[in-house]
């Protein structure tokens, strides 16, 4: 059997994905929509062997789920039929309460199942810490539970089908099979995106013919993915890993040019991941949503987190954070804070408790740990400052008379945002919210510069050359960020060149990450970042 340990491995590139585009290339449509399914629970069993049971069962449950709430909204259409106007209003009722209580059943069922493998042994081992602190003599067994790859990604993508179909946005689907392929797609089963149904399930049904230009194009994005995760991102790794496992070791200068490096990594890996992604399913005709726009670009942190993991912001604003503001309580709170502290503020109040709990599940969607509790607790801090703070900005840029779109405002603003993400990720990071804190202490009360002075900064996990390669890969990302910032679309421009020059770039991006990716001696291969939350 053959073992997935990431996208990047040679049994996904070599064999998996080359063997799935030649059946499909020559079966007819019908036969293509099998080799896709096929081909995704083999990938899935592989990686995970046994545990594909859960995902059989997600998929399995909101079929079912799906055609029962169905059912209730046709019953309600046939009784509103042959009711009397007077009535209606307690017949929907009737029925809306019945939809509720499946869909809590649904929530419950499949977010339990999340809560119970992923925060069981974290919750245990903080009842046991309390105990110990009130000098209770008892302790709770930490369980100790085998999780899926990519749960987190399609129990969301499994609770967003059911809220839309409760919602009557799309039509419970009758075909398990187009659901089952719409929940175990190879490409995306491990780190997302995480797909709505509306987007990506007809699309896979169809099962179009592979054409030319999907195919280079996507050969292209899976490409960069590659240089970006291999070149860079896999080569910065022994330096985190070196200086995160024992940071006690390490000066504060030291601890910062690795948080700096660590934020480079999760970016590269993740993103590296999403181009190859986007890329595998485009060869198939399939167009997924994007991950990523350019995050580093952002001007506040607010934007950052519209750029980065695009779908998951996008799930959590549609499926807890509008829920919550539109609340009837949160609503009636609006409109008492309005009368006493105006347009603005008013309104910030109820979002600022809506928002709170987004970033609570933010950070533990993550990961069960109070690192990743108390990364969540600071975005919500920036973002909720950040909209508070906007009018007094505003007016006193105003009265300086700055020019608020000028470039160095821009590339200020852009700064900062940067070191403010960089901060986040070094609690993300690092083991524990206790030696994050320690280790962000470092940076101010140990900080200096001998390890650059004398040259250990070179013996931590990544010699000159190892930094050079670094250096010179991000100023080529940088330079493509750019034009893809400005609009351009600079696969479109390789593809209008003469046949000799398209095939250069080509080759020279194999040959880079041939020469130049991070394996062999030293190295071992570094499983996606994001394929443990």
């Amino acid at each position: 059997m053959f073992h997935f340990q990431s996208y990047f491995s040679v049994q996904y590139l070599v064999f998996l994905l080359p063997i799935t585009v030649i059946l499909y290339a020559f079966l007819p449509q019908k036969a293509r929509r099998v080799v896709l399914l096929v081909s995704s629970y083999l990938f899935f069993w592989a990686i995970s062997g046994k545990l594909i049971v859960y995902l059989l069962f997600s998929t399995l449950s909101i079929h079912h789920i799906g055609l029962w709430l169905s059912r209730i909204q046709t019953d309600e259409e046939q009784r509103l039929q042959v009711t009397v106007k007077e009535q209606r209003k307690e017949i929907k009722a009737c029925f809306l309460k019945k939809q509720r209580m499946v869909m809590a059943f649904a929530v419950i069922l499949h977010i339990g199942i999340l809560l119970t493998l992923k925060y069981t042994p974290f919750f245990a081992s903080n009842v046991n810490t309390l105990f110990d602190f009130l000098h209770i003599g008892i302790s709770v067994k930490i369980p100790s539970f085998l999780l899926p790859i990519g749960i987190s990604f399609y129990t969301l993508q499994a609770v967003s089908y059911l809220f839309d179909v409760y919602r009557r946005k799309i039509p419970a689907d009758q075909n398990l099979f187009r659901l089952a392929l719409f929940m175990g797609f190879f490409p995306q089963i491990m780190e997302g995106p995480i797909c709505r149904y509306s987007d990506t399930a007809h699309q896979l049904w169809e099962a179009p013919s592979i054409k030319w230009q999907n195919l280079t194009f996507g050969i292209q994005r899976i490409l960069f993915g590659v240089m970006k995760k291999m070149v860079i991102a896999d080569r910065l790794n022994l330096l985190i890993q070196n200086v995160f496992g024992k940071p006690q070791s390490y000066d504060g200068f030291v601890i910062m040019i690795v948080m700096v490096c660590y934020t480079i990594q999760l970016y590269m890996d993740f993103s590296g991941t999403m181009d190859l992604v986007i890329g595998s399913a485009q060869i198939f005709g399939v167009k997924l949503p994007e991950n990523f726009q350019r995050p580093f670009f952002s001007r506040t942190i607010s934007e950052f987190w519209k750029r980065w993991h695009i779908t998951l912001g996008t799930w959590f604003k549609d499926y807890i954070f509008y829920p919550l503001s539109m609340s009837k309580p949160l609503k009636k709170l609006t409109a008492r804070a309005r009368k006493k502290v105006g347009n603005h503020f008013g309104p910030l109040l109820s979002g600022a408790i809506a928002l709170f709990c987004v970033w609570v599940c933010n950070g533990l969607w993550h990961g069960a740990g109070w690192h990743y509790l108390f990364f969540g607790m600071y975005h919500f801090g920036l973002i909720l400052c950040g909209n508070i703070v906007e009018p007094f900005v505003v007016r006193a840029t105003g009265k300086l008379k700055i020019q608020r779109d000028s470039g160095w405002y821009r590339g200020m603003q852009i700064v900062r945002t940067g070191i403010l993400v960089c901060v986040g990720e070094l609690f993300f990071r690092a083991e524990g919210l206790r030696l994050g804190l320690d280790m962000f202490k470092k940076m101010f009360t140990n900080f200096t510069l001998t390890t650059l002075h004398d040259g250990k900064l070179f013996s931590f996990g990544m010699d000159r050359y190892d930094f050079l390669i670094v250096f010179v890969a991000l100023i080529v990302i940088f330079m493509v960020s750019i034009w893809q910032e400005k609009g351009i679309s600079l696969r479109a421009q390789i593809a209008a060149k003469p046949i000799a020059l398209r095939y250069a770039v080509y080759y020279t991006l194999i040959l880079a990450i041939v020469i130049f990716g991070a394996y062999g001696a030293g190295y071992v291969p570094v499983d996606p970042i994001y394929a443990s939350f």
